[in-house]
């Protein structure tokens, strides 16, 4: 039996957190029907209670008909100043009209004194109260655990009591996030195995999340190796894109779940899209497509070596680890001063030129 997964996109709002990556909501709206075609299961669409964009994108996106993805609104708990019937960026979040919200809130005590500047009781407060706010207005909320990773190795139990008032707000996901991005796999394993236990001892059945950034280059392992654990959603953005070194690859990770781990989602089913829906993410974002890119870069099966080419065309197995037709791409063989004959063979035969062998 399969196991499924949540494929969560963020490219809309945390994507555009990085340097040079901008849309407009003509963009936004575009890539949010190329997503839902995928078969992404949610596409967070921005934070309208900080961003006017934001807003007009929502709006719109009221006139659009997704045929699977469940849109969402994504916002912040409120302020411990301000009740949550006249706080500014909750309301923003209801008036959305979105089927999920998903709100964040502070894991890690260093950002509760002096990022917020409140007491710890204070901010585990503010998170419950925000969801039980928010969860008669939609089908679906989910919490982003920022800094949890960093928290939870310097004040576990604060780390873990702050998850725990998520659950009392009602939050049908806790999303895990490594928002600095400097978790190594083998870190990640034991923090989950523990949030896992703690709410098993809690008798809850809450989904768990993984939202990881890219700042030591392993924001993709660190995600598959949560899925492997037994979390239930992950989080990413198309390219990786996103804030500093970005974000998760849902690129990397959507065809490394289906073909390679087992899973189960509707955005599996439907690889063979993936490669055009990285391709017009990087169009609207006016950038150049990184031909690298594993999968979906035009470099992915691209054979520049005689040996390697003579060897691909007896049996592509043998230097490719899927077949490129699964995730849209091609395969390409390249004339260089390292190319032999199957090359040359290969290219004059592409052009209609016969040649003796």
């Amino acid at each position: 039996m399969k196991k499924s997964v949540q494929i969560y996109d963020t490219t809309l709002r945390d994507g555009t957190q990085a340097e040079n990556f901008n849309l407009s909501v003509t963009d936004k709206i575009r890539i949010s029907h190329k997503f839902d075609s995928l078969g992404i299961d949610f596409i967070e669409g921005g934070w309208p209670g900080s961003n006017p964009l934001a807003v007009d994108f929502f709006n719109k996106m009221q006139g659009e008909k997704l045929n699977h993805a469940k849109l969402t609104a994504f916002g912040s708990t409120r302020l411990f100043a301000n009740s949550c019937e006249k706080d500014k960026n909750l309301q923003a979040l209801i008036d959305a009209k979105t089927p999920v919200i998903t709100i964040f809130g502070k894991s890690w005590d260093i950002h509760v004194y002096d990022a917020l500047r409140i007491e710890l009781e204070d901010n585990l407060l503010i998170i419950e109260e925000s969801l039980a706010y928010l969860k008669p207005h939609v089908e679906k909320l989910f919490y982003d655990a920022e800094h949890f990773f960093d928290g939870f190795k310097k004040n576990q139990d604060y780390a873990l009591a702050s998850l725990d008032k998520a659950i009392i707000g009602g939050a049908d996901c806790l999303i895990l996030c490594d928002t600095n991005g400097g978790m190594l796999p083998h870190e990640v394993q034991p923090i989950i195995e523990r949030v896992q236990g703690f709410i098993r001892e809690r008798g809850s059945h809450v989904d768990l999340g993984i939202h990881a950034h890219n700042d030591t280059e392993t924001a993709v392992a660190n995600s598959l190796l949560a899925l492997s654990l037994g979390v239930n959603q992950v989080q990413g953005t198309m390219n990786g894109y996103g804030e500093r070194c970005g974000n998760a690859n849902l690129a990397s990770i959507i065809p490394a779940l289906s073909l390679k781990m087992g899973y189960e989602a509707k955005s599996l089913n439907n690889i063979d899209k993936l490669y055009d829906t990285a391709m017009l993410v990087d169009e609207l974002a006016n950038l150049p497509h990184n031909k690298y890119q594993p999968y979906v870069g035009r470099s992915a099966f691209a054979h520049k070596g005689g040996i390697h080419v003579s060897a691909v065309k007896r049996n592509p197995l043998t230097y490719e680890h899927i077949e490129p037709e699964k995730v849209g791409n091609i395969r390409r063989i390249l004339i260089s001063d390292q190319a032999g004959k199957s090359n040359v063979i290969h290219k004059a035969k592409k052009f209609g030129i016969e040649l003796d062998a």
